[in-house]
């Protein structure tokens, strides 16, 4: 998946999928209209960022490819692909509990404070992909 042209695009059943892990040099979109908000996206091998209306939305270092990314009330899932293991950073509800879990298997439960972002480290280099839900408790 990691050639993702367009840096974002929309996927089946209204799933986004963004970012690029393979760019040498970082790129960007901006205002991508998408389910009535606008996104942008900076991606390249060092990192990739997801924006919501100007808001945090997803951030990986390194960077990854993220594939049917949904945001729901209750949390948010996707799948993500890397050359090697990545830190994510996904923004929330602040102060609230989610459960994560990597691959179908619970890693745990989390609490955001008041920036609403959770942080989690994803093991990529032995992976081709690797899913991710989080849940709200």
């Amino acid at each position: 998946m990691a050639g993702i042209t367009e840096l974002i695009k929309v996927a089946e059943g209204g799933k986004i999928s963004f970012g690029n892990h393979e760019l040498e040099k970082k790129a960007k979109l901006e205002d991508f209209p998408f389910a009535g908000d606008i996104l942008k996206v900076k991606t390249c091998k060092e990192i990739t960022k997801l924006e919501k209306n100007g808001a945090f939305a997803y951030e990986s270092v390194p960077g990854t490819t993220v594939t049917d990314f949904e945001e729901r009330e209750d949390g948010v899932s996707f799948t993500v692909e890397g050359a090697e293991d990545a830190q994510i950073t996904v923004g929330l509800m602040e102060d609230t509990e989610y459960e994560v879990l990597i691959d179908g298997e619970s890693i745990g439960v989390m609490k955001t404070g008041l920036s609403g972002k959770i942080s989690l480290g994803v093991e990529l280099a032995a992976a081709e992909n690797v899913s991710v839900r989080i849940e709200k408790r």
